[in-house]
C-alpha cells in the first residue's frame, strides 16, 4: 500500500452530494491501493504449510488492509452519517449501505437514470442563451447520468449540442463537419468553435451599441447648438 502523506485526508461526506463524494473517495482509496477491498471485498490468500518469515509478514500486512479500508470510510463521513454504517463489518458493506441510502435501491436508481435521460433528450438551446450557458446545462445532466454509473459517450453529447443549437450556428457547424469527420469531432473542439462565434457576435453588438450611442450624442450636440444659435440670434 502506498504511504499516505501527512497532509492528505479523505473527502468528507455529510449526507449531501453523494455522487461527488463517491468519485473523490474512490480515487482516494485507489491512490492508497485499497479500492479492491471495497469493489471485490478482497481477502488475503491463506498461508501454506511451512511459510517463510517474509510470507508471514506479507500475509499479516494483507490481513490489515480490509479493516484499514473500513476505517478510512469511517473517517470520511460525519458523525450523523456514521450512525448509518456503524454496524457494517466490511468496507464493501459500508460502501453499499451509503450508496443505497443516497440513491435508493436498484429500482429507484434506474428510475432516476430514466428521468435524467429524458431530461437530456428534451434539452434545447434558448435563443437568448450563449453556448457556454447551454453547454453548462447539458453537462450538468450528463455528469449526473455518468455518476449514476450509466454510460453516455462524448460523441452523443457532441451530437446533442450540434443538433439543438439555433440556426445562426449552422455555417460554423458545416465548416466543422467539412474540416473533420463527424465521428472524430471532440466536445472541446465543438464548444470552442461555437463560443468563438458567440464572442464575435457579442463584439458586433457592442460596436453597434457604441455607434448608436455616438450618433445619439452627435444628434444631441447639434440640437443644443441649434438651440443656442437661435437664442443668441
Amino acid at each position: 500500500m502506498a504511504s499516505m502523506p501527512s497532509s492528505m485526508s479523505p473527502p468528507i461526506y455529510n449526507g449531501e452530494n453523494y455522487h461527488i463524494w463517491a468519485v473523490k473517495m474512490k480515487a482516494f482509496l485507489r491512490g492508497l491501493g485499497l479500492w479492491q477491498y471495497v469493489e471485490e471485498e478482497k481477502q488475503p490468500f491463506p498461508l501454506g504449510p511451512n511459510p517463510t518469515l517474509n510470507q508471514i509478514i506479507m500475509h499479516e500486512e494483507e490481513m490489515t488492509k480490509s479493516p484499514i479500508t473500513l476505517s478510512m470510510i469511517h473517517q470520511a463521513v460525519t458523525d450523523a452519517v456514521f450512525t448509518k454504517i456503524v454496524s457494517c463489518e466490511t468496507a464493501k458493506e459500508a460502501w453499499d449501505r451509503l450508496k443505497e441510502d443516497s440513491l435508493g435501491n436498484e429500482r429507484s436508481r434506474q428510475m432516476n437514470v430514466l428521468n435524467l435521460r429524458r431530461e437530456f433528450e428534451v434539452l434545447k438551446m434558448k435563443e437568448a442563451e450563449t453556448v457556454k450557458e447551454y453547454a453548462d446545462r447539458v453537462l450538468k445532466v450528463v455528469n449526473q447520468i455518468r455518476l449514476m454509473g450509466e454510460t453516455l459517450s462524448n460523441q452523443r453529447v457532441v451530437e446533442k449540442i450540434l443538433v439543438t443549437v439555433p440556426e445562426r450556428y449552422e455555417a460554423k457547424i458545416s465548416s466543422l463537419e467539412d474540416s473533420k469527420d463527424f465521428s472524430e469531432l471532440t466536445l472541446s473542439e465543438v464548444l470552442n468553435a461555437l463560443k468563438a462565434q458567440d464572442q464575435r457576435r457579442a463584439l458586433r453588438q457592442e460596436d453597434s451599441t457604441e455607434q448608436a450611442l455616438s450618433m445619439r450624442v452627435q444628434d444631441k450636440n447639434w440640437t443644443d447648438y441649434g438651440s443656442k444659435k437661435q437664442f443668441f440670434g
